[in-house]
C-alpha cells in the first residue's frame, strides 16, 4: 500500500502557491489545522482565497494569515470574532463573500460529489441572490449556487493511518469530512498517526482515497473562542 505520510506541516504545504484557493477545515476554532496554518504563515504565500466556516480570531487560526496580509479573499459563514478581519473589510483591503452556513457546507459537499451546482431557498430575496439564477419549484423560489473549486483542502482529524484513512472527534467532524473530498489535493494533519490496519474500518469517517498527504501534528493549543464561566460566589 502506498504511504502518504510526509514528515511535517512545512513539507505538506510546500507546493501551495501564491493565489491558491484553499479550503480550511474546522468549526470555529474546533478542529482547525493549526500546524498547517502556521506553516503557511512561515512560508509567506500570498493572495490566498480561503474557504472556511470562520475567519479565526486575531492571533489564532486563519486570523494569523489575515494578520500577515496573506489572504486576498475570505469565503465564510461566520466572522464575528476577528477584529483584524473587520478592519480589512471596512478599509477594502479584503474581498469577502459571506454566505449562509448550510450553503457553504453544500457547496463543499457538491464539489466532492462531482455536482456542479444546486438550488437552495437560502438567500432568496437578499443581497446574496444578486446576479444569480432563481427558479421556482412547486411555488417556491430557489437560488442557484455553484460548487466550490479549491486547489487544496487542509483538514484536521483525531486519528489517521499512513494510507490517509481518518477518524474525527466531536465537532471537528463538521466541515472537515466534506472538505476532505472537495480539494484537488487534500492535506490531513492528525493528532495520532498509526500504521495501516490499526483503525477499525467500521469507524473510519474519511477513506484514504481522498487524502494525498498526511502527517502527525504537534503541540495543539485547541483554543476556545469564548469562555463562559459561571460565578460560584
Amino acid at each position: 500500500m502506498i504511504t502518504k505520510v510526509v514528515t511535517n506541516a512545512n513539507i505538506a504545504v510546500q507546493d501551495i502557491f501564491d493565489g491558491a484557493t484553499i479550503m480550511l477545515g474546522g468549526f470555529g476554532l474546533c478542529g482547525i489545522p493549526e500546524n498547517s496554518i502556521s506553516a503557511l504563515v512561515s512560508k509567506g504565500v500570498k493572495n490566498l482565497t480561503c474557504i472556511s466556516n470562520n475567519a479565526g480570531v486575531d492571533d489564532f487560526g486563519i486570523g494569523l494569515l489575515l494578520q500577515n496580509k496573506q489572504v486576498k479573499k475570505m469565503v465564510s459563514s461566520y466572522v464575528g470574532e476577528n477584529n483584524e478581519f473587520e478592519r480589512q473589510l471596512l478599509t477594502g483591503e479584503l474581498d469577502v463573500e459571506l454566505i449562509p452556513q448550510g450553503t457553504l457546507a453544500e457547496r463543499c459537499r457538491a464539489a466532492g460529489s462531482g455536482i456542479p451546482a444546486f438550488y437552495t431557498p437560502a438567500g432568496v430575496g437578499t443581497e446574496i441572490s444578486e446576479g444569480k439564477e432563481i427558479r421556482e419549484f412547486n411555488g417556491k423560489k430557489y437560488l442557484l449556487e455553484k460548487a466550490f473549486k479549491a486547489d487544496f483542502s487542509i483538514i484536521k482529524a483525531w486519528k489517521g493511518d499512513s494510507a490517509g484513512n481518518l477518524i474525527y472527534k466531536g465537532t471537528a467532524r463538521n466541515f472537515n469530512p466534506i472538505m476532505a473530498a472537495a480539494g484537488k489535493i487534500t492535506i490531513a494533519e492528525v493528532e495520532e498517526l498509526v500504521p495501516v490496519g490499526e483503525l477499525d474500518p467500521n469507524f473510519i469517517h474519511t477513506p484514504g482515497i481522498y487524502i494525498q498527504r498526511i502527517f502527525q501534528g504537534l503541540n495543539y493549543e485547541k483554543r476556545i473562542e469564548q469562555k463562559t464561566i459561571r460565578d460560584e460566589s
